[in-house]
C-alpha cells in the first residue's frame, strides 16, 4: 500500500495516485479522463460519439421556459485549485464562474467541483456547490448528475438491487439495423443485437429507475478481470422530490449516474426556478465511486454483495469528515428532531394508533405534501418504529417544517410549528397526532392508500416487447407498453369495476387510462344502479 497519494500536474491533465487507482482529470476542466485500477489502463470509455469518461452536467433553460428539457451543459472548470494535499487526502477543486459575457450560453451558476482521494482507499468522492448570487439573471435549473460512461468492452453485467441486476445488451444494439425505436427515444426493440440472445427484448433505461429511497448503490461488473465499479450515494440530503421519487440508476452504454435533480417521473413542478437576483447555494454530494476486485472470475458477481457492504460503511459515515469545503457541515454542526407520531381516526379506534412505519421528515416550509415537489433545499427522513417514535438526526442547520405520511391512510401529516435547527441542537417534538381527512366513513374503497399500484392487476406484457428480467417478477410493472394492454383487454367496451363484486388485484388496472366506471350497487333500500364514471 502507498503511503501517501501522488498529485502530478501535466500540461492539461492533473493525475491522482494512491497506490490502489489512478485517476486521470482534464486540467482545468475537471472532467473524468482515465481510472485506471487492478491491471485496466483505464474503466471509462472515451470512444462514444457524444459522452464520454465522467463528467457533471447540468440541463437548464431561460426564465419563464415551461418545458423540462433545455440547453445541456457539461461543466467544465476554467480554474484549478489543490485545497487539500496531505499523507491523508488530496481533494481538487475545478471552479467555473459566470459573468454577463457568456449570457444565454451558460447556466448562470458559479460552480465548484470537488474530487476527493483518500489513502489506500479503492475508490474517490465527488460533490460540488452551486451558487446563485443576486447580480445573476433568472433561469430554470432541470437537471443536474454526475455520470460515467464505462468501457464498453470491459462492463457487461449490471446490478441496481438484489433481485434487479442482469448481463446487458451492448450499446451497439441500439443503433438502426440492430435496434428498432418504439415509442419513445429511450425504448428500443432489439431486432438483431449482436448477442443473439438478446433479440426481441426490449432495451430502456427507465426500466432501472429506482426510488430515492432505495437509491443507495449501483452499478456494473467486468468478469475479465473481476472489478466492480459502483456509484454510492450515503444520503439523500441532496436530492430533489422527496424519498418516494423515482430517477435514473445505470443503464446500457453502459452508463452509471448519481441524479441530484431532475423532473423525471414529476413534469415542471419540479424545476428550480430561480428569478433574477435571487440568491442560493447549494451542495450536492459526495457520492462515492467505489471499485473492487476478485481473483477468481467464478465469484465476479459476489462483487455486488462487498458494494452493498461498502454503501452500509458509507451511510455509517455519513455525514463525512473530510470534505474541506465550510459549505459541508460535519456531524457537530448538525442537529436532531425527534417524537412520536399517532394516528387518530374516528372510524377505526377511539384511540390513538401508534403511526407504524411512517415516513417522517424534514424539509423547506411549505404546504402538506409540498416536500413532493420541493428541489432548491434539502430533505431528512426516517421511518418511525412500531410504537411511531422517530428520530431524525444529522440535520443541517436551517428552516424546516416537519411532515409524515402513513401508509393505509389517506393524506399529508404537517406539523404547524416551524423548526429551526442550529448545530448540536436536539429537539424534542413529543408527541405529534395526525388526523386523516375524511367527512365520515368509509363506504367503499378500490386498493390501499400506499403511494404505489402494486396492487392492482398488471397484464402480461405484450410478447413483442419483453424485457426478460422483469417475467414473474414483482416489479414486472416495469415491462414495456403495458399500457397499451388495456385496449387488448377492453376492446369494445371500458373497464367497469363493481363495488363488493371485483376484486381490485384482478379487475382494477394497474394504470390510469382515458376512462373507467365504477358502479355501486345499492340494493338495502332499493334496486338503483349508480355509475361514477371517472
Amino acid at each position: 500500500m502507498a503511503t501517501h497519494i501522488f498529485t502530478t500536474k501535466l500540461v492539461d491533465l492533473v493525475v491522482l495516485d494512491n497506490g490502489v487507482l489512478q485517476l486521470t482529470l482534464s486540467n482545468p476542466g475537471g472532467i473524468v479522463k482515465g481510472i485506471r485500477y487492478n491491471g485496466i489502463d483505464n474503466l471509462l470509455e472515451l470512444h462514444n460519439e457524444d459522452l464520454n469518461g465522467g463528467f457533471w452536467d447540468l440541463n437548464w433553460s431561460e426564465e419563464g421556459s415551461e418545458k423540462t428539457r433545455g440547453k445541456f451543459d457539461t461543466i467544465e472548470g476554467t480554474s484549478l485549485k489543490v485545497v487539500v494535499e496531505n499523507e491523508e487526502q488530496v481533494e481538487l477543486s475545478f471552479t467555473r464562474t459566470w459573468d454577463p459575457s457568456v449570457e444565454g450560453k451558460q447556466s448562470p451558476l458559479s460552480i465548484d467541483r470537488r474530487f476527493v482521494m483518500l489513502r489506500n482507499c479503492p475508490g474517490f468522492y465527488s460533490y460540488a456547490i452551486f451558487e446563485h448570487t443576486e447580480d445573476f439573471p433568472g433561469f430554470n435549473l432541470n437537471t443536474t448528475r454526475i455520470a460515467f460512461m464505462l468501457n464498453k468492452d470491459k462492463f457487461h453485467y449490471m446490478a441496481v438491487a438484489d433481485n434487479r441486476q442482469r448481463y446487458m445488451p451492448s450499446p451497439d444494439d441500439r443503433l438502426p439495423g440492430r435496434g428498432q425505436p418504439l415509442a419513445y427515444p429511450e425504448a428500443v426493440l432489439l431486432v438483431d443485437p449482436v448477442e443473439p440472445e438478446f433479440k426481441g427484448e426490449v432495451d430502456d433505461k427507465y426500466q432501472y429507475s429506482l426510488e430515492n429511497k432505495d437509491n443507495k448503490v449501483h452499478g456494473w461488473i467486468c468478469t475479465d478481470p473481476p472489478v466492480g465499479f459502483w456509484q454510492i450515494t450515503p444520503s439523500n440530503e441532496f436530492r430533489n422530490g422527496g424519498p418516494f421519487k423515482q430517477d435514473l440508476a445505470s443503464h446500457v452504454n453502459p452508463t452509471t449516474l448519481a441524479i441530484f435533480v431532475t423532473s423525471h417521473y414529476a413534469g415542471e413542478d419540479l424545476l428550480l426556478k430561480f428569478k433574477h437576483g435571487e440568491k442560493w447555494k447549494k451542495v450536492f454530494g459526495p457520492v462515492f465511486i467505489y471499485l473492487n476486485s476478485v481473483s477468481d472470475e467464478q465469484n465476479a458477481l459476489t462483487l455486488w454483495n462487498d458494494a452493498k457492504e461498502q454503501m452500509k460503511k458509507e451511510v455509517e459515515s455519513w455525514p463525512y469528515s473530510f470534505p474541506a469545503s465550510d459549505e459541508f457541515p460535519k456531524s457537530d454542526q448538525r442537529g436532531k428532531v425527534r417524537g412520536k407520531l399517532f394516528v387518530y381516526d374516528r372510524y377505526i379506534s377511539k384511540d390513538n394508533i401508534p403511526a407504524t412505519a411512517a415516513y417522517v421528515g424534514l424539509a423547506p416550509p411549505g404546504d402538506e405534501g409540498s416536500w413532493q415537489r420541493e428541489s432548491k433545499g434539502y430533505q431528512f427522513w426516517t421511518t418511525a418504529n412500531e410504537n411511531g417514535a422517530f428520530s431524525i438526526t444529522k440535520v443541517r442547520p436551517g428552516d424546516y417544517n416537519l411532515y409524515a405520511w402513513v401508509s393505509g391512510f389517506i393524506g399529508d401529516y404537517k406539523y404547524e410549528v416551524a423548526l429551526t435547527i442550529t448545530p448540536g441542537h436536539d429537539i424534542d417534538v413529543g408527541e405529534l397526532t395526525f388526523e386523516p381527512p375524511r367527512d365520515g366513513p368509509t363506504l367503499w374503497e378500490i386498493g390501499i392508500p400506499d403511494r404505489s399500484a402494486a396492487e392492482f392487476y398488471v397484464p402480461d406484457p405484450n410478447p413483442k416487447y419483453i424485457n426478460k428480467l422483469y417475467v414473474n417478477h414483482p416489479d414486472r410493472f416495469r415491462q414495456y407498453g403495458l399500457w397499451e394492454r388495456y385496449a387488448d383487454l377492453y376492446p369494445d367496451k371500458d373497464l367497469v369495476y363493481t363495488v363488493g363484486v371485483s376484486d381490485y388485484k384482478k379487475d382494477w388496472f394497474y394504470a390510469q387510462v382515458t376512462r373507467w366506471s365504477i358502479q355501486r350497487l345499492l340494493k338495502q333500500y332499493c334496486s338503483v344502479k349508480i355509475i361514477n364514471t371517472i
